[in-house]
């Protein structure tokens, strides 16, 4: 299934890059997604978290500027490296659609930054 945007609908990602689901973010649960697309990113940030110090980027929604979770730009403890480059999307901002049948999806994959 795919993920939107549960303000307007935009495609964020797939639950085939779902790395986990057990994560929390600002507003509850959250996933930790391999791919997403649809969003853009905010600038720098330094941000204590549950698991230590991280320098991540707020990612919001290209259709509705609703900031629907992160990404992970740097982590000071070694064993938090694994999420670099990955993002976490906010659950409640989340909800399961249909695949496009679209060949020609226009939106680009934000998995490589």
């Amino acid at each position: 299934m795919d993920l939107a945007c549960t303000n307007c609908k935009t495609l964020l990602g797939n639950e085939r890059n779902i790395e986990s689901r057990r994560f929390r973010g600002h507003l509850g649960k959250a996933i930790l997604i391999t791919d997403v697309v649809g969003v853009k990113e905010g600038e720098l940030l330094e941000r204590n978290l549950t698991t230590g110090r991280h320098i991540v980027r707020d990612i919001s929604c290209r259709g509705c500027n609703e900031v629907v979770g992160w990404t992970y730009v740097m982590a000071d403890e070694p064993s938090e490296k694994y999420k670099l480059g990955k993002f976490i999307l906010e659950d409640e901002l989340l909800q399961k659609v249909e695949p496009s049948r679209e060949k020609n999806d226009p939106t680009p994959s934000l998995s490589k930054l």
